[in-house]
This record gives structure tokens, sequence and C-alpha cells, in this order.
């Protein structure tokens, strides 16, 4: 007996290394690309970078000088602007296209090509045909709506235009991850309550919204983190010369144009570490009310 438990217990632990064998290089890829540059981006935002690697402990200087930046508290009022443009409407719309794909409609594999289209195209490509329709002189938007506006020049409206853009680009993605989270609710469910009489408004809020609601949930976080890490889309969609770009400037933003372009490496990392702990303020929110509203119960 004590035999097949050394025996059993050695297989197990052959196992066991094995197992950590094939998690190893995602461990160290973890530890090398993120864990540690994390770490080295909290030290550099306690120093003053010297420039070629070497950098001078500084303090709290970098984390003061950015508080009291005016830029700073802009692009974040901005970078959560554009959380509240974004993600609430981003959403309703990736539930409903997910629900319409969902649908007994003819062409549905076409539909979801044309949906999921938008994410494997280069953002560059993006944001320049979006940027020709935002055209105050020729875009085919003003065309449509018979107006000039400058979508890209005007402070009033260069955020929306912005927002446009990602939940365009962002729809189709979530919309199939949407999609994948009603294909697992049971069709029994459905039947069970028409045979109750329950209407297809009363069958959405009563079965589908709360099946759905984990899949909802982590799109719901994955849409947050991107809409708090943008920087990309407003690049390329303002440029610097642009008037308009305090009134769309992004955390992320800010961080490459003090890192890279001011050249102070200190005040990017504190940017950086600040839109960490706002994305680790909001992540922990989310988890704490999602008890409310989000059914794992199956």
């Amino acid at each position: 007996m004590r035999a097949k438990i050394s025996k059993l217990s050695a297989a197990a632990r052959r196992e066991e290394n094995w197992g950590w064998i094939m998690v190893a290089p995602t461990i160290v890829g973890l530890l090398i690309l993120n864990v540690w540059p994390f770490i080295q981006t909290l030290y550099a935002s306690f120093c003053e970078h010297l420039g070629f690697g070497h950098y001078k402990f500084i303090g709290l200087d970098n984390y003061i000088n950015m508080f009291q930046n005016p830029d700073f508290w802009k692009a974040t009022w901005n970078t959560i602007y554009f959380c509240i443009l974004t993600v609430p409407i981003g959403l309703f719309l990736s539930l409903l296209v997910a629900i319409l794909l969902n649908a007994k409609i003819k062409g549905k594999s076409f539909f979801r090509s044309v949906f999921f289209l938008p994410m494997i195209c280069a953002p560059a490509a993006v944001t320049m045909v979006w940027r020709w329709i935002f055209n105050s002189e020729y875009g085919i938007l003003n065309q449509i709506l018979g107006t000039n506006i400058n979508w890209l020049t005007d402070s009033k409206v260069v955020m929306i235009a912005c927002a446009i853009v990602a939940i365009w680009s962002a729809i189709g993605y979530d919309a199939v991850l949407l999609l994948a989270g009603l294909q697992n609710i049971s069709k029994s469910y459905y039947e069970a309550a028409s045979i109750d009489g329950a209407g297809k408004v009363t069958q959405f809020f009563h079965i589908t919204l709360p099946m759905v609601s984990p899949t909802l949930f982590v799109v719901l976080i994955m849409r947050l983190m991107a809409s708090l890490k943008v920087y990309d889309l407003i690049y390329m969609m303002v440029e610097d010369t642009n008037p308009a770009l305090t009134d769309v400037q992004s955390l992320m933003y800010l961080f490459y144009r003090e890192s890279f372009v001011a050249g102070s490496r200190g005040s990017g990392s504190a940017i950086v570490i600040w839109t960490v702990l706002l994305i680790g303020i909001v992540t922990i929110i989310q988890f704490v009310g999602q008890k409310k509203w989000v059914n794992y119960e199956i």
C-alpha cells in the first residue's frame, strides 16, 4: 500500500513538474514583458531621467508637479469623459448586434464577418478613412447632414468624433463575445417562458440579460481598460498642431508627450502609475458591484 502511494506521489510530482515546464514560457514572458517593466516604471516615477538609462532619485517631485499641472487634470477628465461616451453606448450596440446576429436570419455568417471586419483592419487605415469622413470641407458626413461642422478641430465635438470611431471599431469584437454568451443559453428557458405567456421583452429582461451578464461583465471590464488606455486613436485622429488637442488629449497621449517629446521620462512614468491606479480603482468598483447584477447561476 505504501509503495502504491509512493508511486502515485512520484507520478503526481512528475505531472506537476511537466505542468510547470509547460507554463514556464508564459510565466517568464509575463515577468520579463510585464512585471519587470512595471517595476522599472514605478522606480522611474520617483526619479529624474538623466539620459542613456541613468536616473536620479528625486522622491515625490514628479507626482507633485503632475498634480499641479492643469494639463494632467484636463487629460484625466478627457479620459474619463471618453469612457463615459464609449463604454455604455458601445455595450448597448454590441449587445443589440449580438442579439440580431443570434436571430434566425439569412446570411448570418456574412453579417458576422462584416461587423468583425474593423478589428482586423490596421488602426492607421481606419483613422485615415474616418478623418476623410469627418473632413469639414469635403467629408461625406457633412455632405449627408448638409452642415459644415469642424469635427476634428472644434473643441466641442472632437471628443465625440473620436468616440464614434472607437465605438465603431469595437462593436464587432464585443458582439462576437456576447454572441458566444447568447448561444450558451439553453432554448428550454425560452420555451418554458413562452408556455407561461411571457413576451419577447419579458424574456429578454428575465432570461437573456441575466444569463448573458457574465459575458457582459467581461466585455465591460475589457472596454473600460481599453478606453482608459486610449492613445493610438487620438494620436492618429488629432494632430499636434490641432487647436483642439488639449480638449481630447488622454492620459496616455500626455504620457507620450512628456516622455518622448519633452524627454521627461520621470513625469511620464508618474502618469503611467496614475493611469494604472485609475484602472485598478475602476476594476475594483466593477468587481464589487458585479454582485448586484451579474448572475453566475445556471
